[in-house]
């Protein structure tokens, strides 16, 4: 799958999110990105930012917090492209639940982790 494919799959999983979970998303950039920064397989997905349970004083003019998606890692965890949609969304809502404030326990523990 060419990057370009793989930015539009994430896009169009991104929009079936409910939107109870991603219209309270505020200042937050979804990137997409080969590897993550140890060239390894097993990283999915990275939430970059402080979690909204942890934030003191935010506003304007702040560098948007973002999530990252490994292209490269995701595309090895899986076998076909149904599988590769579920994976991104899996990955998108678990990242998206550390903005949230939500630990990896918790996520786990909703069946996210």
């Amino acid at each position: 799958m060419t990057p370009d494919d793989f930015e539009a799959l994430v896009e169009e999983v991104f929009d079936t999110l409910p939107d109870d979970m991603v219209d309270d998303l505020d200042n937050v950039a979804i990137i997409v990105e080969d590897r993550p920064e140890d060239g390894s397989l097993d990283l999915l997905g990275l939430y970059h930012g402080v979690a909204l349970t942890e934030r003191g004083q935010y506003g304007f003019g702040e560098l948007p917090d973002t999530i990252s998606l490994y292209r490269e890692p995701l595309l090895h965890h899986v076998d076909d492209e149904q599988a590769l949609r579920a994976e991104v969304r899996v990955t998108l809502v678990h990242e998206i639940g550390h903005y949230f404030g939500l630990d990896d326990a918790e996520l786990h523990r909703l069946g996210w982790g």
